[in-house]
């Protein structure tokens, strides 16, 4: 979507510059068009073909709410299969259910037939990818990543298909995601927010913590932006409307993963910030302003932690660990599918870990209403079977209150 969940924006490729970007829409038939005022986008291929291919952008603006709209795009030199989309409310009082994962390649993408069929029989308001995308969109001359694009071309046309940066997408200066993708706020696609329902979503780039060749400023400016975003996510007039805040990007914060990656680090870079300095670290910043749920990928498996902050954990009580919990809640979905194969765990699972898997699968989330989140974790491997389910409750939201 775009900056609004009533203007949907529409993004396709093709080989040749058509000169012009058209989508024809409508409730009953495709009886309104609208064209993009910019010409097609080139975009160059890093590899050594120099593969050229076009970027189309259409924003279809000021749509009229829970309404389901027909439309194909293209131009005067041909035109794309009719597909369809709903839209949803603009307001916060209603429960959108999304599909998150991470990691989903274009050779074993595990979690694909169940979120193709899914999404067309409209279980889901929007996607959520969590990083790492076709492994890698680059290879072949980008002609991966193309490929990759076709194949989710049965989920993106039709829900919102919301994206962060992994380090698979590195190559080229992150060039293939930033061209492929059209997020809201401006910043290539970076880090930007989003509004569903109750929630406040936060999609962030991890990356600028790892290739600091690109230098330290795009950290400066994320950790700033984010700042500012919550400051006004956290208004109280906001906040009110809409409780929840969930962040999601690629590399975690926390993992209990056997195999080098920095989460299994005990101080992450991306929870402590540079290394020395202990700068732009966000896992103070997102407790500061009560992130509820951060949500997480690159460890190709699933894994839910108690609320924590700092390895200490702050359940909300013995009985009830995600009832009023008192540090924000770790989940990793990275499991939707590649080449790589499955993540090993720890032999000695840290006690923080509350429940781990293995499945390829992804994570499903309903957001109620403003006190109860209700997330499953579905597992490919055993056919769909819901694997693990838990519900978030929250009386009250805010900065949480450390024990004194």
């Amino acid at each position: 979507p775009a900056e609004s969940m009533l203007d949907i924006v529409v993004t396709w490729n093709t080989r040749d510059n058509t000169n012009e970007s058209i989508c024809e829409f409508g409730i009953d038939g495709l009886q309104e068009r609208t064209t993009a005022a910019q010409k097609p986008t080139k975009f160059v291929d890093g590899g050594p073909k120099k593969a050229t291919q076009y970027i189309h952008r259409v924003t279809l603006a000021n749509l009229i709410p829970n309404t389901t709209y027909l439309y194909h795009c293209g131009s005067e030199l041909g035109w794309s299969a009719t597909y369809w989309f709903r839209t949803r409310f603009p307001h916060s009082d209603w429960s959108p259910s999304l599909a998150i994962y991470g990691d989903m390649g274009v050779v074993n993408a595990a979690s694909l037939p169940a979120l193709q069929r899914e999404t067309q029989s409209g279980m889901y308001d929007a996607i959520i990818h969590v990083g790492d995308f076709a492994y890698d969109m680059c290879n072949e001359n980008g002609e991966v990543g193309d490929e990759f694009m076709r194949q989710v071309e049965t989920i993106a046309a039709y829900v919102p298909y919301m994206v962060c940066v992994g380090n698979h997408e590195e190559k080229y200066n992150f060039s293939h995601y930033i061209n492929r993708f059209s997020m809201p706020g401006g910043s290539e696609n970076m880090f930007y927010s989003f509004d569903m329902g109750p929630v406040h979503f936060i999609g962030f780039s991890t990356e600028v913590y790892y290739f600091t060749q690109f230098g330290i400023k795009q950290i400066v400016m994320q950790y700033d932006w984010l700042e500012q975003d919550l400051i006004e996510a956290t208004k109280p007039e906001n906040r009110a409307k809409r409780p929840w805040i969930i962040t999601y990007g690629h590399r975690p914060m926390y993992c209990s993963n056997d195999n080098g990656d920095d989460c299994a680090n005990h101080e992450t870079i991306v929870r402590k910030g540079l290394p020395m300095l202990d700068f732009f670290g966000l896992e103070p910043l997102f407790y500061q302003y009560g992130v509820d749920v951060e949500l997480w990928a690159h460890e190709h498996c699933y894994e839910r932690m108690w609320p924590m902050y700092n390895y200490t954990m702050y359940n909300g009580s013995l009985a009830e660990p995600y009832v009023n919990p008192g540090a924000p809640i770790h989940i990793i979905s990275g499991a939707a599918g590649n080449h790589e194969g499955r993540e090993p765990f720890l032999k000695q699972m840290p006690p923080w870990s509350a429940f781990h898997s293995q499945d390829f699968g992804y994570l499903r989330l309903k957001a109620h209403n403003r006190s109860h989140l209700y997330f499953e974790q579905v597992s490919d491997d055993k056919k769909g079977a819901v694997i693990d389910s838990f519900w978030v409750v929250k009386d009250k939201h805010g900065p949480y209150e450390p024990d004194l």
